[in-house]
C-alpha cells in the first residue's frame, strides 16, 4: 500500500493543489502542449462522446492569471476514429506538434500555432496503411517531426515529415508473430517497444533487420501472460528502459545487465518485499524530474531515478526503487492519463475515467 510520505520519507507538509475540471465526454488521454510563452499553458485532450460515437481532439487553454483557474476550449480537429495514442513535441521551428494515432489505424501530425495554439494544418496517413488494426502506440522524437509507431499486428514503422507531406518507413513486420503495444524513442536514432508477457525490444536505426537486444519476461514465474503499456526513458540515462504494465508492475530494463529486470512495484512484492504502488493495469509510467531520490548518496548510473505512474484502480504516485511509493492521489475510478508539465515539472495534469481532468501543483 502507498503511503503519503515526501522523498525524505516524512509527511507531507503541504499536499498537492488540485484543481478539478468536470467534463462531458470520456477523455482517453491529455498532454501538455509545449509552453509557448510565460504566460500562456495549453493542454491537448482526446475525447469520446459515446452518446454519439464521436471522437475529438481539442486545445485547451489554461489561465494561471486569473483567479479562478479555468480551462477553455481554443480549437478542434475531428479524428476518423477514437484516439488510441496522443503525444506532443516541439519542432526544430517551434511550432508545437500533436501526434495522435487511431484505433482505425490513422495517423495525423497537427502543427499548432506558437502565439495561440490554434491549429494551422495537418498531414495525415490514412487507415490501413500503416497497420493492421489499431495504433497502439504513438512517439514523437524530441525536437523534431518524426514518429515511431507500433501496433499489435506486430508492425513498426517510421513516419517523419518532409517538405511535400509524410515520409512512411516499415522498420519491421513480424507477421502478427509478436505484438507492440508500446513504443518511446531514447535518441535520434534509437527506440525502444514492448509488448505482450513484459518483454522490451531495443531498436538501432544503424543496424537494420530487427530490434538489436530483446528482454522476455520469464522472470515473472509464470505470469508472463502481463503486458507492457507504457515505456518511457530518462535522457541523461538511454541505457535503461523504463515500463508500466499489468498487475500493479513497474519495472526497468538496464542494457547493461539484461538478466534480470528492477522491479518498484508489483510481481514479486510478496517474495522480495517490494512495496506495490497499486494492484491493477499500470496504464501509463514517466521520469519524474520534479521529486529528489531518497537516497542521494547513491545516485550512481546503476540506480533507478523517481517516476510516476497511474493506474486502472485509481492510484497516482510516485515509485522508486527500493522504496515505500508516495501517493499523491486515490481516486474511486481509473486515472488513465497523466502528464509533467517539462517546463514546470511541479505542474502535472492527469485524466478521470469518470470524465474528469485534474490539474496537481506540488508543493
Amino acid at each position: 500500500m502507498a503511503i503519503t510520505a515526501t522523498a525524505t520519507g516524512t509527511a507531507l507538509r503541504d499536499p498537492p493543489q488540485i484543481h478539478r475540471f468536470p467534463q462531458t465526454k470520456y477523455i482517453d488521454s491529455v498532454r501538455w502542449l509545449p509552453q509557448l510563452s510565460a504566460f500562456d499553458r495549453f493542454a491537448v485532450l482526446s475525447l469520446f462522446d459515446s452518446d454519439s460515437n464521436t471522437p475529438s481532439l481539442e486545445i485547451h487553454s489554461l489561465n494561471p492569471q486569473s483567479q479562478t483557474l479555468t480551462l477553455t476550449p481554443q480549437s478542434t480537429f475531428s479524428p476518423p476514429s477514437r484516439i488510441s495514442s496522443l503525444k506532443t513535441s516541439q519542432t526544430p521551428s517551434h511550432k508545437p506538434l500533436i501526434a495522435a494515432s487511431t484505433f482505425s489505424g490513422s495517423l495525423h501530425l497537427l502543427f499548432a500555432n506558437a502565439v495561440d495554439a490554434s491549429l494551422e494544418s495537418e498531414c495525415s496517413v490514412p487507415a490501413k496503411e500503416l497497420h493492421v488494426g489499431a495504433v497502439s502506440c504513438v512517439d514523437v522524437k524530441d525536437g523534431g517531426a518524426e514518429c515511431v509507431t507500433v501496433g499489435e499486428d506486430g508492425r513498426v514503422n517510421l513516419v517523419g515529415v518532409t517538405g511535400s507531406g509524410l515520409s512512411c518507413r516499415r522498420v519491421f513486420d513480424s507477421d502478427g508473430l509478436v505484438s507492440y503495444t508500446a513504443a518511446k524513442w531514447a535518441s535520434p536514432v534509437e527506440f525502444a517497444t514492448g509488448g505482450y508477457g513484459f518483454s522490451l525490444q531495443w531498436w538501432d536505426q544503424r543496424k537494420p533487420g530487427g530490434a538489436v537486444s530483446q528482454f522476455k519476461g520469464n522472470w515473472t514465474q509464470g505470469t508472463t501472460s502481463g503486458i507492457v503499456h507504457s515505456i518511457d526513458i530518462h535522457p541523461s540515462r538511454k541505457h535503461t528502459c523504463l515500463a508500466g504494465g499489468s498487475l500493479g508492475t513497474v519495472f526497468a530494463w538496464d542494457l547493461r545487465w539484461q538478466q534480470q529486470p528492477i522491479i518498484l512495484s508489483g510481481i514479486g512484492a510478496g517474495d522480495a518485499a517490494i512495496p506495490s504502488a497499486c494492484e491493477s493495469e499500470v496504464w501509463e509510467v514517466q521520469y519524474d524530474c520534479y521529486t529528489k531520490s531518497t537516497n542521494m548518496g547513491n545516485i550512481s548510473s546503476s540506480r533507478i531515478l523517481p517516476a510516476i505512474i497511474c493506474s486502472e484502480d485509481g492510484i497516482l504516485a510516485v515509485v522508486e526503487q527500493d522504496e515505500e511509493p508516495i501517493e499523491l492521489l486515490a481516486e474511486p475510478c481509473a486515472i488513465n492519463s497523466f502528464d509533467i508539465d517539462r517546463e514546470n515539472p511541479s505542474d502535472m495534469i492527469c485524466s478521470f475515467e469518470w470524465e474528469s481532468i485534474a490539474i496537481l501543483t506540488r508543493p
